[in-house]
């Protein structure tokens, strides 16, 4: 079969050029327009950096072939070059090219370039590489922090959770990122941009909490001076998130369990039924399971907060994950103090994966915290960490480890005592009564003997 070299040239999907032996474009064929937009007419004569892009040297590399072929300096072929050219809406290609000198014995006649649309490869190369650092990023999620499978496991669910209208029931012992992972469903939900209110119940007294909630009118009680929409009000058409679940009172169960299930309420001291349209996420560092079967926990209210549970898994059961924590609460210290502290030293953050952490993410936070108040720059070593976790790499076992928090005196404290721990603890009796190992009820108790307010003095105002 007779066919033309021409035609060979113009049928071939790779695009074709020659070079000359003075360095100029003299063939060019219909493929390399497609690939350039620059017709045959337009690119004979040019010299072959004419496409080049800027800080490409694959044009160079290509005329190294004119020189004296068989040195490191003038090779006689080149394979696999990858380079970019400029096309005619002025845009990067980027392109393969495969190059070889066309000489014998004496004369050289030029060099024979083929040259391979790189677009798709290059496209696709920049997609897995976007998939590879999605990936690589996986390990940070909303603001929280984690790689191990139990962490991977709260991210899907999440994920999951955000996508529905489902009531959310988030468990796990304090400091575990229980309001992180509320604030992360509501972000990623259909009510992002909407209102987000909390509310933390184990912080205020009953007869206060029903009044947060749901409001009151001018009149109800003593000081209700005006007309005081309630959080649910405020939630209305977003999320309201019920910190500490497990601590409300039997009566405030059955309130809570009329609006999860109607959807409506009235004010403290009103008749008028109102109806909201809120989503509610709910968290606890309690078993309520365990309260359901001693009759503590309404069981229809347990199963009405749990229709989609979350576990946050304590610090403890992830210790892989110390160090990307570790490394996340540097990076936001150094650059909020302007310390120029870098890391930790590895016999440091030995001592931090061997501690149990009863406080959780929260105490290695102010871990971290203590460690920039005290070293000076550098590295954090194991001298700069508190004196509690600097035995922290002979620690025993999780399964010996010292109880989970630190008892105070269990003697009656002092006002002045009480106020400052109430303050410390956002005013959350539950807290207050296990740091004084007593229960809230004792905790109730002991404000009302000191004539101490059984809500924060501000509770009217505050949003969360």
């Amino acid at each position: 079969m007779d066919v033309s070299a021409e035609l060979l040239l113009e049928t071939m999907a790779e695009g074709v050029l020659v070079l000359t032996p003075e360095g100029e474009i003299g063939l060019w064929n219909s493929a390399m327009t497609e690939i350039t937009g620059y017709s045959a007419e337009e690119a004979l004569g040019k010299p072959v950096t004419w496409l080049r892009a800027p800080g490409c040297a694959g044009a160079e590399r290509v005329g190294s072939l004119l020189g004296n072929p068989g040195t490191p300096e003038h090779p006689t072929c080149l394979y696999g070059c990858e380079c970019r050219l400029v096309n005619r809406e002025g845009e990067q290609v980027p392109v393969l090219m495969n190059a070889r000198a066309l000489r014998d014995a004496e004369v050289m006649h030029g060099v024979l370039v083929t040259v391979v649309d790189f677009r798709p490869i290059a496209n696709l190369r920049a997609e897995v590489a976007n998939l590879r650092n999605r990936f690589q990023a996986g390990d940070r999620f909303e603001g929280m922090v984690g790689r191990s499978r139990p962490m991977q496991d709260v991210f899907r669910n999440i994920e999951l959770a955000a996508s529905s209208e489902v009531t959310v029931l988030l468990t796990g012992e304090s400091g575990t990122g229980k309001e992180m992972a509320a604030t992360a469903i509501h972000e990623r939900s259909s009510r992002q941009g909407r209102p987000f209110v909390r509310v933390n119940c184990g912080a205020l007294a009953e007869s206060v909490l029903e009044s947060e909630l749901f409001g009151h009118v001018k009149g109800a009680f003593t000081g209700a001076v005006r007309d005081r929409i309630g959080r649910f009000e405020a939630a209305d058409g977003g999320t309201l998130f019920l910190d500490e679940i497990g601590e409300i009172s039997p009566a405030m169960q059955v309130k809570l369990l009329r609006v999860l299930q109607e959807g409506e309420f009235e004010r403290v001291g009103d008749s008028d039924t109102r109806r909201v349209d809120v989503r509610v996420l709910a968290a606890t560092n309690r078993d309520l399971a365990a309260m359901v079967a001693r009759r503590e926990f309404r069981e229809d209210l347990y199963y009405r907060l749990r229709v989609f549970p979350i576990r946050l898994p304590a610090l403890r059961e992830r210790p892989e994950d110390v160090p990307l924590l570790v490394e996340s609460f540097v990076e936001s210290l150094a650059e909020r103090t302007g310390k120029r502290i870098a890391g930790i030293t590895a016999e440091g953050l030995a001592a931090l994966r061997a501690y149990p952490w009863p406080g959780n993410v929260r105490e290695l936070a102010n871990a971290i915290e203590y460690a920039f108040v005290v070293c000076p720059e550098g590295s954090i070593e194991l001298q700069h960490l508190p004196e509690e976790l600097r035995g922290g790499s002979v620690a025993l076992p999780v399964a010996a480890a010292p109880a989970p928090v630190v008892r105070r005196r269990r003697r009656r404290p002092t006002a002045a005592q009480l106020r400052e721990l109430l303050e410390q603890c956002d005013w959350n009796k539950a807290e207050v009564g296990r740091q004084f190992g007593v229960s809230h009820t004792a905790v109730w108790k002991w404000m009302k003997a000191s004539g101490i307010p059984l809500a924060p003095p501000d509770s009217s105002t505050r949003t969360e």
